[in-house]
């Protein structure tokens, strides 16, 4: 049965469309994001206590990931000995570092060029993935389908006039901090899935991840409150998204090579453009510059996953 379900995770069109879930999942986040500010009173500018709301999302999650892991599976999710070394690395690299990072340097640039530098991560952890761990063989395919993937991830972003040509290093630095920090993550949960349960992996590192966060939006005098019902559930929205985006990229990752699922976060941003629009009421994000952006961006995933070969 397991090999049955390993060899369906292998499936080009499974693959699509869980990790396509996955990303349109975490497009999700960014207006549920600003919808959890607004509702547990954090200002745009209060890194501390948004470092602070995203520890508590993440802890929880963690908390979820393990509790509904451990009853699906019919046994405990707790980690041996053997996996304490990768949870601790994993907290450090797909949690603490990326997000502590990423609201940091977000706070002091732009969300368009913030969402374009994210998506660079997809490049590094195949280059990650080929160069360092060689895990597979870098061609010309997969750096022409991240080619065609990022250049509609930039499209999607002309339609601000928020891009300009300045380096901010505690912004667009810390960005690109984050994105290698997610790139690297991407590899370690190939390599550690391998022999670890990547639930669990994925459900203890949010834990600690989560910890070290509330810890660090602590000591920088973060503040979170939860003044009614709405800021409770959209804590426990956001702490979904992370619990069933994470689990399941994280097998897919157990199953396929590194190139063969990352290509598909080109989808996030845009999909956070799109539902954006449709969350937040922000009027004109849509125009047909998404689309173009959408057909480059599933054009650059067909590419890398295209066997040419055959």
């Amino acid at each position: 049965m397991e090999k049955e379900t390993n060899g369906l995770l292998k499936k080009t069109g499974v693959v699509c469309l869980i990790a396509t879930i996955c990303n349109c999942l975490w497009g999700s986040a960014f207006p549920s994001v600003k919808l959890g500010y607004a509702w547990c009173q954090i200002a745009a500018a209060d890194t501390g206590s948004q470092i602070l709301f995203a520890g508590c999302r993440f802890t929880l999650a963690g908390v979820l990931v393990l509790f509904f892991g451990s009853l699906i599976q019919k046994k405990i999710l707790f980690p041996a000995r053997a996996a304490v070394k990768p949870i601790f690395i994993l907290a450090v690299f797909q949690t603490a570092l990326q997000y502590l990072f990423f609201y940091v340097g977000m706070a002091h640039t732009t969300g368009v060029k913030g969402s374009i530098i994210t998506s660079i991560n997809v490049f590094l952890s195949i280059l990650i993935a080929s160069l360092f761990f060689h895990q597979e063989k870098l061609d010309a395919k997969k750096i022409a389908g991240c080619l065609l993937g990022f250049f509609g991830v930039v499209i999607v972003n002309l339609q601000s006039a928020a891009i300009d040509a300045s380096f901010v290093w505690n912004g667009d630095g810390f960005i690109f901090v984050s994105a290698t920090s997610a790139a690297i993550s991407a590899v370690l949960i190939r390599k550690y899935s391998e022999t670890n349960n990547p639930v669990m992996l994925s459900g203890c590192q949010f834990v600690l991840g989560g910890i070290a966060l509330i810890c660090c939006g602590a000591v920088l005098g973060g503040k979170v409150a939860f003044p009614d019902y709405k800021s409770y559930l959209i804590l426990l929205h956001l702490a979904l998204i992370s619990a069933i985006a994470y689990t399941l990229w994280g097998i897919l990752l157990k199953n396929n090579p590194v190139s063969k699922v990352t290509v598909y976060g080109f989808i996030n941003p845009v999909a956070g453009v799109i539902l954006s629009a449709l969350l937040l009421g922000e009027k004109g994000a849509v125009t047909q510059m998404t689309a173009v952006a959408l057909l480059l961006v599933s054009a650059g995933i067909f590419v890398v996953n295209r066997d040419w070969g055959k």
